[in-house]
């Protein structure tokens, strides 16, 4: 297939933070894995439309199936019936680095010396010059000097060489392997025989552990736990490595915890009916509203959500206002990631490709309208100018994180820090800049009492730039970041 355009390409030119990676994993004898596997990457598609694949292994061989595109466009029923086994792994991919080409589509597949290895990653790592460095120690006779000669231009194609260096079972040398690797990352992988996951020790990205009535599943999210049927019985925690074989569930830690769970998961990325460390990201998000309202007062005759993401939040700061709650803005749940350019004519249009006004609802009245993030502008500069078309009276903007000023290198593809609206410019600058009456951001102290765990806990390093995992000394010094950031278990 031939991509036509940047994945994530929005009309008007500022595309949501990208959201990361859904990984999956299935063991489950005498059951369809890959049909399993399929309606699991389906209920994670929002965390990755790029490419989508799946790897199966039946005791004796590995097949491996990936393509570009949704995971109803890559798979059909003929697919899923040839790739036959008892467990598999699946992947839906946002790039947060390597190209969106096929051969950056996951799993990734190596040869060992005991059978084959399949592999997929959600996160990012920041090492991987010293990763590089290690497997050409490792791997002389086959010299591979920088991931972009391998088969994936990424950092996951990085750790399944590693692992595929190792001549003994793949448990002792994901144990070999694990701990020398900083950054984010929540890996399913397989052999002919077994299921592997692991999370890194800080925990940043979620992996949760299901239980079937005939079987195990690993899953980015809990939500793709619920579509298969399995039941939900803990994380995977931190630094753990789990596999699952005709021998049973086997744990071991590779590394301390330190939890450091991603905070925009909460606002954004993670679906609604998600439960992400005990906590509902639905209930989270209106309570985050709730707070939004206290702290950022607005007179308006109804509130509104930006679709989808904004909606909840939407819901608690109506409630909390007492200002009616109300359906302003439709989306066209069709369009997601676009892969063909838009004509000219089509650009001009800008937003409306993905939402449209409903005029009747907001003519004559002054709005609240309730989204999950500003990054570079143009989508609410573009929203708040259809809505005055529109016919609003006021448009009055609230916005359920803290202004975004740091990137992320742990996995959500956020703009680089030049790009960011945020940095250098105060809120009533920016309210200016998208021609809002009023604009006003939920507090970082705010944002976390509304997600209700402890400070410590969170990754909060896209609001206050304090990265609890070292990040590249490149992109520090690019950012002119000091070498003490604070401290993050404040």
């Amino acid at each position: 297939m031939t991509l036509l355009s940047a994945p994530g390409l929005d009309p008007v030119g500022d595309p949501k933070p990208g959201e990361e990676c859904g990984v999956f994993g299935v063991w489950a004898p005498g059951e369809e894995v890959s049909k399993l596997t399929y309606y699991g990457l389906f209920a994670l598609q929002h965390r990755g439309q790029e490419s989508a694949g799946m790897a199966v292994a039946d005791g004796n061989r590995i097949m491996v199936f990936k393509d570009m595109g949704l995971v109803s466009h890559v798979f059909d029923e003929n697919s899923l019936n040839s790739l036959t086994g008892h467990l598999a792994i699946g992947h839906d991919r946002y790039s947060t680095t390597g190209a969106s080409v096929w051969k950056n589509a996951q799993p990734t597949y190596r040869a060992t010396a005991s059978g084959g290895l399949a592999l997929a990653h959600n996160g990012n790592l920041t090492n991987t010059d010293e990763l590089e460095a290690w497997l050409l120690e490792r791997n002389a006779e086959e010299p591979i000097v920088h991931k972009d000669s391998m088969d994936s231009t990424n950092d996951t194609s990085l750790v399944t060489a590693l692992l595929a260096t190792y001549d003994g079972p793949v448990w002792e040398a994901a144990l070999e392997v694990l701990p020398r690797l900083k950054g984010a990352f929540c890996f399913t992988f397989l052999d002919e025989h077994a299921l592997y996951a692991a999370r890194d020790p800080h925990g940043i990205r979620p992996l949760v552990l299901g239980r079937l009535e005939r079987g195990w599943v690993v899953a980015s999210e809990t939500a793709a736990l619920d579509i298969v049927g399995a039941t939900f019985i803990r994380e995977v925690e931190p630094g753990e490595l789990i596999s699952v074989d005709a021998g049973g569930l086997r744990s071991a830690r590779f590394s301390a915890p330190e939890p450091k769970g991603c905070l925009f998961e909460y606002v954004y990325l993670a679906r609604p009916d998600t439960t992400i460390a005990g906590r509902g990201v639905h209930r989270a998000r209106v309570e985050i509203g709730r707070t939004l309202a206290a702290e950022c007062p607005a007179d308006a005759d109804i509130v509104i959500g930006v679709p989808e993401s904004g909606i909840p939040a939407a819901e608690g700061f109506a409630e909390a206002s007492r200002i009616p709650y109300g359906r302003g803005i439709v989306k066209n749940a069709y369009v997601g990631r676009t892969f063909i350019q838009p004509s000219q004519t089509i650009r001009q249009l800008g937003i409306r490709l993905k939402l449209n006004p409903i005029r009747d609802a907001i003519a004559g009245k002054r709005l609240v309208v309730v989204d999950d993030s500003i990054v570079r502008g143009n989508t609410q500069r573009a929203l708040v100018k259809m809505l005055r078309e529109a016919g609003a009276a006021e448009v009055h903007v609230r916005i359920s994180s803290p202004p975004v000023e740091w990137p992320c290198f742990y996995g959500i593809d956020f703009a680089t820090r030049a790009e960011l609206i945020a940095p250098g410019m105060s809120v009533p600058d920016i309210c200016r800049s998208i021609g809002a009456d009023s604009l006003g951001y939920i507090s970082l102290e705010g944002l976390v009492a509304s997600v209700g765990l402890p400070k410590r806990q969170l990754c909060r390093a896209c609001f206050d730039g304090i990265y609890p995992v070292e990040i590249p000394d490149a992109a520090a010094q690019q950012m002119r970041l000091p070498h003490e950031r604070g401290d993050a278990d404040e």
